[in-house]
């Protein structure tokens, strides 16, 4: 079966049948057809860029998967081919990293085979499998070719009465949530209409010096990034169902049994996120080359629409400063993500938060049933933004409502900024999250300044990443290092105040230092540098020094104050109650408050709701102070 299947996927690939995609229809020589069948999805400019950072591109790792989707049940199933060249060493085993186990097990490997012979499982870590290939190695200059079963039940989504509401606290990637334990924020989960199936491809993990794979998810942040690796895959749903997943979209075709057989290809990529959805609509344009698409609930056509234009405005910008991406079909999926996420990044696809697509009402909707909401309401009260008994009154919500829309336009600046960091320019996002999320959130606001000016840019700068940190440290939170591993962290809310709020404020210093000729040199450069390489933590840094030299060692006593040192209250100041309601503006009250220092407001009606929070009040307050949404 799994020989015809990509057999067939061959033969109509290059036969040039347009329900297809748009291979070529005569095969490049010395280019096996499968590799071919996946370049589609890089650019033919790109392929030589790609090529010379990489090597050989019929030499990548490459995946075949054969998965099938049963909503009513909640199950995946079916199997997956890994295949990995020996470069330089003997293969005698392979491990490969399945990330929805980090919670609990729910996905499980199964008969293992290299060929018709069985190949012995062994499972070291949760989220870790090792393939045994000790008794008969695979020599230097071969290939090892290892498929595995896999299946798994996924689990419920989270409801917002349950305290894991799809908020917009700000976990951007996947970081940042508002539970104490961290999650996976709904990554592995079925919904009515929405299965996100995250991980579910086991994929072989980086290995350091010493031969170790590199750490899985820690329940806090990302959950895991891969050596660039070509991906053929097949996912299976029943009619009325859509699949969408990273890669290049080779066709849908009609099973006997009424199910809709979708196929994808994908070069070079990190990872292979596949959701499926029931009820979606799309819309689609073009920018230099790249298909951007976006996908959306019917009843959000608007807002979809919406994000559609802001990802191809973003993508127009950062191709322009930061070089072109390298891959030719980018999409943006609303997902019903919980534990406080807004947005999750993939190569070539992101995830947006159902709530941000529903301005006001999201919010109303976050607010339902969550510890907390009464004391936010007093001390909305002591604004006079009180409904009085009801709830929160129309002034308050229509103030959420347009700071709910700035969230989006940021939250889809800072998805789409991690195309590059870390999707482009890899990092390690388990022991060194602070590289790529720091970039991708400066970025974002690099983006706003482009789009709509330096002072627009400056506000968000302060509420969404100084108002972060202050809020933090209000609610009794400690500054401390922000270079560290996820799991060092004490919960997503320390998580984010350091490595969203205060560690990008590092490239704010750093450019105000060497100028801004100097400092987009660099970060073109180092883009260009590592384009689908490893980056290091120190490697931005280094380009900025090749920029400015008269600045090294300045350059690099400002990375160690803002991201390893707890300088956070000297840099930035005691919070002020103005910075933290900076949505709010023109409401009745609010004046009172301009210059107040938050020390001096002890005892008043409602101010108990900052002192001694817990961390979901701490992140109901979090979702509904617009200048600190989105991370």
């Amino acid at each position: 079966m799994r020989t015809f299947l990509y057999g067939c996927l061959l033969w109509c690939a290059f036969s040039g049948n347009p329900a297809w995609g748009s291979a070529p229809a005569v095969p490049e020589p010395g280019i096996s057809p499968e590799v071919q069948l996946c370049l589609q999805h890089l650019k033919p400019s790109e392929r030589e860029r790609a090529e010379k950072a990489l090597g050989p591109l019929e030499e990548l790792p490459r995946y075949r998967v054969q998965l099938e989707v049963d909503p009513d049940a909640r199950t995946v199933k079916g199997r997956v081919q890994v295949e990995v060249l020996a470069r330089k060493q003997p293969i005698t085993g392979l491990y490969l990293r399945l990330t929805p186990n980090a919670q609990q097990r729910r996905l499980t490997l199964s008969d293992a085979k290299r060929g018709s012979q069985p190949v012995r499982l062994e499972r070291p870590e949760p989220t870790l499998y090792y393939l045994s290939l000790e008794s008969e190695p695979v020599p230097a200059g071969a290939a090892a070719v290892l498929d595995v079963a896999v299946e798994g039940l996924v689990p419920r989504a989270a409801t917002a009465s349950s305290g894991a509401s799809g908020g917009v606290l700000g976990a951007l990637g996947g970081g940042g949530g508002g539970r104490p334990s961290g999650g996976d924020h709904g990554a592995f989960s079925a919904s009515e209409n929405f299965i996100s199936l995250v991980g579910v491809v086991p994929q072989v993990p980086p290995m350091d010096e010493a031969g170790r794979p590199w750490d899985g998810p820690q329940g806090i942040g990302d959950l895991g990034l891969y050596e660039p690796a070509h991906v053929l895959a097949t996912i299976t749903v029943p009619r009325g169902w859509a699949v969408h997943a990273t890669g290049v979209p080779i066709g849908e075709v009609p099973e006997r049994d009424g199910r809709v057989r979708f196929a994808f290809a994908a070069a070079a990529v990190r990872d292979f996120p596949i959701l499926v959805s029931r009820g979606y609509a799309s819309s689609t344009a073009t920018v230099n080359g790249v298909t951007v698409e976006s996908h959306y609930a019917e009843a959000d056509q608007a807002a979809g629409e919406r994000v559609l234009k802001h990802a191809t405005s973003m993508l127009t910008e950062f191709e322009r400063r930061l070089g072109p991406l390298p891959y030719t079909h980018f999409r943006v999926v609303q997902a019903p993500l919980s534990g406080g996420a807004g947005g999750m990044e993939f190569p070539g696809l992101v995830t947006i938060a159902t709530s941000l697509y529903r301005g006001a009402e999201g919010a109303s909707e976050m607010l339902r049933g969550m510890p907390g909401a009464e004391d936010l309401e007093a001390l909305l009260g002591m604004l006079g933004q009180s409904g009085g008994g009801g709830g929160l009154g129309g002034g308050a919500l229509a103030q959420m409502n347009g700071a709910m829309e700035r969230t989006l336009e940021f939250t889809v600046a800072h998805e789409v900024a991690h195309q590059y960091f870390a999707g482009l320019v890899g990092s390690d996002p388990i022991l060194a999250p602070v590289v790529d999320e720091s970039l991708a959130q400066y970025a974002a606001l690099l983006y706003l300044e482009w789009k709509h000016g330096k002072k627009v840019a400056d506000a968000a700068r302060q509420e969404t990443l100084v108002g972060q940190y202050h809020l933090y440290r209000m609610t009794g939170g400690k500054d401390g290092r922000a270079d560290r591993p996820t799991g060092h962290f004490a919960d997503e809310v320390e998580y984010g105040a350091l490595v969203y709020g205060k560690a990008p404020l590092l490239h704010h210093a750093s450019r105000k230092l060497v100028g801004d000729a100097a400092f987009f040199k660099a970060l073109r450069a180092y883009v260009d540098t590592h384009r689908f390489k490893w980056a290091c933590k120190e490697c931005f840094t280094k380009e900025l020094a090749k920029a400015s030299p008269a600045n090294t060692s300045a350059l690099e006593r400002l990375r160690n104050r803002w991201w390893r040192e707890a300088k956070g209250d000297e840099d930035l100041g005691k919070p002020k109650l103005e910075s933290l309601l900076g949505g709010f503006e023109g409401l009745p009250g609010l004046e009172a408050l301009q210059g107040v220092d938050v020390d001096s407001l002890q005892g008043l009606p409602g101010l108990e709701a900052f002192q001694g929070m817990d961390a979901q009040s701490k992140q109901l307050l979090e979702q509904l102070i617009p200048g600190l949404l989105g991370q």
